[in-house]
């Protein structure tokens, strides 16, 4: 039996991620884009843009528009966080099933999506990172910290991501949390001099952001105790890593009532 067809949109194809979703999704059997959405080409065909395949594909500059007039399954939002949370709700609105690469949710906004999610059973998924690589990085971490609860975060992107620590740093640290009390690391009376020279504070686990040209995606996790250091690395080379973890959740959405937050719980 040949699987149902997913009819998607995509928000922000002209981003370096929005053009690899672009490429998977119309390289996928049972996928078919319907539309894109972007700011600056209503009115035209994706052709017309740059860098996008020869296709007679509807550009919308707004969500409500592209969701009233394009029979939709799932809507993949890959803008910048204060659009990604604006088109999910939208989505729930209109019944569609959003999945959001964007990050910079805090709890209170997960929780209350996920109560809108629950309300009217909707999928959704929400995840920092779409790398399979990191999300054992993340679970692997969250397996050492267990035993090595003095933690920090080194997390590294390309120059032009907007928000900081990552949505993958935030997550790694949230997950270290289920396992670990919180606890104050280093010298007790420990001084910054320099304000920020310590990172981050999450329960004691300190988060160092880097934002350099020439960067993608990258994280270390460095674990110390009495004797050793435990260092856990994940490294993206090329933004065509994300595309599996997004096709996975375009799929599996699908069979969702509820918003599931972090690549991790799609993978047990």
């Amino acid at each position: 039996m040949s699987e149902r067809t997913i009819r998607i949109v995509i928000a922000g194809p002209r981003g370096k991620m929005g053009k690899e979703a672009v490429k998977m999704v119309t390289d996928t059997e049972h996928f078919q884009l319907k539309a894109v959405v972007d700011t600056k080409n209503a009115g035209k065909m994706l052709k017309d843009l740059e860098d996008q395949p020869n296709l007679e594909i509807p550009v919308f500059d707004d969500l409500r528009t592209c969701l009233s007039e394009t029979e939709t399954d799932v809507i993949i939002d890959l803008t910048k966080p204060d659009s990604g949370k604006k088109h999910l709700e939208i989505a729930l609105e209109y019944g569609v099933r959003p999945v959001v690469g964007t990050t910079g949710f805090t709890d209170e906004e997960i929780a209350r999506f996920s109560e809108t999610a629950e309300e009217k059973g909707i999928g959704v998924v929400i995840a920092p990172n779409f790398a399979i690589g990191a999300i054992l990085m993340m679970k692997f971490s969250q397996m050492a910290a267990k035993y090595m609860p003095d933690v920090e975060i080194i997390e590294q992107h390309h120059d032009q991501k907007l928000d900081a620590p990552s949505g993958t740093a935030m997550k790694t640290a949230q997950m270290i949390k289920e396992v670990r009390e919180p606890k104050q690391q280093g010298h007790p009376e420990e001084t910054e001099d320099l304000k920020g020279a310590r990172g981050g504070d999450v329960d004691g686990i300190r988060i160092h952001s880097v934002r350099l040209p020439g960067r993608v995606a990258h994280q270390e996790v460095l674990l110390g105790t009495t004797g050793q250091t435990l260092s856990i690395r994940h490294d993206t080379i090329d933004r065509s890593a994300f595309m599996p973890g997004v096709k996975m959740s375009v799929e599996t959405i699908m069979k969702l009532d509820v918003l599931v937050y972090g690549l991790e719980n799609l993978m047990e």
